[in-house]
């Protein structure tokens, strides 16, 4: 009977995730409109630095995917705090569904996402490259990176989008819960940035930050944001079964 009832929740998660795959297109329709747009701004340079004698100048301009990658956190922020609203909840119910396997079929889709979403980012160099080469003049210079770096940066920034994804599923799984969170944590965070985090008790913002995104060992890092991000999810899991049922 245990089987039978797993077999089932296996069944309806992937049904589920396999709509909203279709259902929610459009998702990721804004998410290459926005990496496109954050390839435009990137085309302003992260850094320069000049050098000049008596007849030669040099300028020399820092390109990088930094700005894709920001622009692709937020798209995963707010995609994450959007399908936990109603109008996305409802169409679970065109299954027989619970919440367990809404909130699975949700991380499975944000998973996607932040692995689409980080892949994605990581090839906008190459299309940077490829304007810059037909574009920038014979002055352009590309820089070379070996395999064990490649995987680095990929793996990296899908981890980072799937951690801010989870920040973003949490928060929006509060503001259903009650909307005063949607004034109240923004509240603190933006409180910390102005008054600094290591005051008035917001060390703890500091502490979080320098836990995750200072951490010099890959290893450690990808543990931290996989115990972080089940953390994340679990909590949203739990804290769904406070709202009432539709």
């Amino acid at each position: 009977m245990m089987s039978l009832s797993k077999t089932s929740l296996l069944d309806i998660v992937k049904k589920q995730f396999n709509y909203k795959l279709i259902a929610y297109k459009q998702v990721f329709t804004s998410l290459i409109f926005i990496q496109l747009l954050a390839v435009f701004f990137s085309f302003n340079g992260v850094g320069m630095m000049g050098s000049s004698s008596e007849s030669i100048e040099i300028d020399i301009q820092f390109y990088s995917a930094d700005m894709v990658i920001i622009f692709t956190i937020i798209w995963a922020l707010i995609t994450a705090i959007l399908i936990t609203t109603t109008p996305y909840k409802n169409d679970d119910f065109t299954f027989v569904t619970n919440r367990l396997s809404s909130n699975l079929s949700n991380l499975l889709f944000l998973l996607t996402g932040s692995i689409v979403g980080g892949i994605t980012a990581m090839l906008s160099t190459s299309l940077m490259k490829i304007i810059m080469y037909l574009f920038g003049g014979q002055g352009y210079i590309a820089a070379n990176h070996s395999l064990s770096e490649v995987v680095i940066g990929y793996s990296s920034t899908i981890l980072y989008i799937l951690l801010f994804s989870g920040l973003g599923y949490l928060f929006g799984t509060l503001v259903q819960i009650s909307k005063i969170f949607a004034v109240l944590i923004p509240g603190i965070f933006i409180g910390a940035g102005i008054l600094g985090a290591g005051s008035l008790g917001f060390v703890w913002v500091k502490s979080i930050y320098q836990f995750i995104f200072t951490e010099p060992s890959i290893l450690l890092f990808v543990l931290k944001v996989l115990v972080v991000v089940a953390l994340l999810f679990s909590s949203s899991i739990a804290l769904s079964n406070r709202i009432e049922v539709r």
